[in-house]
C-alpha cells in the first residue's frame, strides 16, 4: 500500500534496530571515501584529537540512512530525499560501535499547486550507550494523493 504525505502526522516516531560497524568495513569505508589518518591508521589516530581509530562521519551518515529504511517507517513508499538540514556530528563513532536511529516528523509542508509535498523528519543516531553521535533534519519528498 503507497502511503502518502497525509498518511503522516506531526509527532509520528520510528526506532531502528541496531548495526554494529566492524573494523575492516571500517577501514573499507574509510580507504574509498575518507583516507584521513585517523580512519585508516591507529598510530597516527592515537596522536589524534580522537585519541584512536574512528568512523567516517559518512559512513555514519550511510548507515544511519540504511537503519531509516530497515525500519520501515516509510516502506511501500521509497524515500525521496530532496535534502538535509542540520547534519550534525556530535560525537566520535568508533570500530566496534553499534548505531541505532530515532526519527520523528516535525513537519508536513503542502505545496501551493504539485503532486508532492515534504515531509521534516528529525533522525537522530545513537551508539550503544545511547549518547547521540549524530543529527539531523531529513526532507522527503511524498506524493499527495489526487
Amino acid at each position: 500500500m503507497a502511503r502518502y504525505l497525509d498518511d503522516f502526522t506531526v509527532g509520528d516516531s520510528f526506532e531502528s534496530a541496531g548495526y554494529t560497524i566492524g573494523l575492516e568495513e571500517s577501514l573499507a569505508f574509510a580507504r574509498s571515501y575518507d583516507p584521513q589518518p585517523f580512519h585508516l591508521d591507529a598510530e597516527a589516530a592515537q596522536r589524534s584529537v580522537f585519541r584512536g581509530l574512528t568512523c567516517s562521519g559518512w559512513q555514519t551518515a550511510a548507515i544511519t540512512m540504511r537503519l531509516t529504511v530497515q525500519a520501515g517507517m516509510l516502506e511501500e513508499t521509497g524515500i525521496v530525499g530532496t535534502g538535509i538540514d542540520d547534519l550534525r556530528w556530535l560525537a566520535p563513532v568508533k570500530p566496534g560501535d553499534t548505531l541505532h536511529v530515532r526519527g520523528e516528523v516535525i513537519e508536513k509542508l503542502r505545496p501551493a499547486n504539485g503532486r508532492r509535498g515534504t515531509l521534516r523528519v528529525r533522525l537522530h543516531t545513537f551508539n550503544q550507550d545511547g549518547t547521540i553521535v549524530m543529527s539531523q533534519i531529513a526532507n522527503v519528498a511524498l506524493p499527495i494523493p489526487s
